[in-house]
């Protein structure tokens, strides 16, 4: 079995190598040398050699439930996430009427992350700053717009027209690399 498991690509790669320790140990190679061999150190070696020992293949496999449980549950990471997707209290929104405003003029326009930590916090979820960063980066998740600074819905805005100060070069409009053509055969 352990050799099966050393030269698996099916198993977890950490199964794998560990089982891999053992079967370099049952051919006679010395600590020192499994552990050049799998750029490991002679005590990670040594430790799962022991615990192969101890405990057989089971031995091998990683513990569960070690390190720091976490916090906050995936159900309030949830409501974190969908916080993002509310309109900021301080964004203006058009009325029916066609004016502007905001339901807390004072509020922000776009969700800080202070801002959304005080909503999360509201909702009962005790969260920090950073905490909601690193939840929304861990998801993939953005909480600022894009600004395009060349573009409006006002109608009476312009463009900065095309192409920029004479001292800057143009832009090429076709790619550098082509495919060749039956000419340059």
């Amino acid at each position: 079995m352990i050799h099966r498991l050393a030269s698996t690509r099916k198993a977890p790669k950490v199964v794998v190598e560990r089982c891999r320790m053992v079967e370099l140990s049952w051919k006679g190679w010395l600590i020192l040398q499994i552990a050049n061999e799998l750029r490991r150190s002679q005590k990670t070696v040594r430790r799962w050699l022991h615990r192969f020992n101890r405990s057989g293949l089971e031995g091998l496999k990683d513990l569960g439930g070690q390190g720091r449980k976490r916090r906050i549950t995936e159900a309030e990471r949830s409501r974190i996430i969908a916080l993002v997707k509310q309109t900021p209290p301080g964004r203006l929104e058009v009325q029916p009427s066609h004016e502007m405003w905001a339901p807390d003029e004072t509020g922000p326009a776009e969700w800080p992350l202070d801002g959304l930590a005080a909503a999360a916090q509201e909702l009962g979820i005790q969260v920090g700053r950073s905490q909601v960063r690193r939840i929304l980066l861990a998801e993939g998740v953005r909480w600022r717009r894009t600004r395009s600074w060349a573009r409006s819905k006002e109608p009476g805005f312009e463009g900065k027209g095309r192409g920029l100060s004479s001292s800057a070069p143009a832009r090429p409009t076709t790619r550098p690399w082509s495919a060749p053509t039956s000419s340059d055969r």
